[in-house]
């Protein structure tokens, strides 16, 4: 089976231009069946909608851009934390000098002063 969807979308973009073009008469029904290989029944119900003014790509745009704008708006609410959290690493001093010879455990830091990590 076929990983490919079975529906295609169609954006107001594309289906506003082509039903203003069959109602002006510059393509016929059949021929914009073919040329972009839609249903008929498809094409019918796009040009109901474009006749009762549900098919409006001012609307259609204004839409996207408010489907973007609420995409930023919780990318910026993740994108906050995760720079307040930079900011205070930044800030914090290191755990252990680099000049320093003492061994150290990734997870907990330097070893405590006078210990030589359970090695006798």
């Amino acid at each position: 089976m076929s990983t490919r969807s079975l529906y295609r979308r169609h954006s107001p973009q594309f289906k506003w231009p082509l039903c203003a073009d069959i109602r002006n008469g510059k393509i016929g029904r059949r021929e914009a069946k073919r040329t972009y290989q839609i249903l008929a029944n498809l094409i019918q119900l796009w040009l109901s909608q474009y006749d009762r003014g549900e098919l409006n790509v001012e609307e259609a745009a204004a839409t996207t851009i408010s489907e973007y704008g609420a995409q930023i708006a919780a990318f910026e609410r993740k994108v906050g934390p995760l720079t307040m959290e930079i900011d205070l690493l930044k800030k914090m001093p290191r755990l252990r000098p680099e000049s320093s010879n003492e061994p150290s455990s990734i997870i907990s830091g330097p070893l405590p002063a006078g210990s030589n990590g359970g090695v006798r």
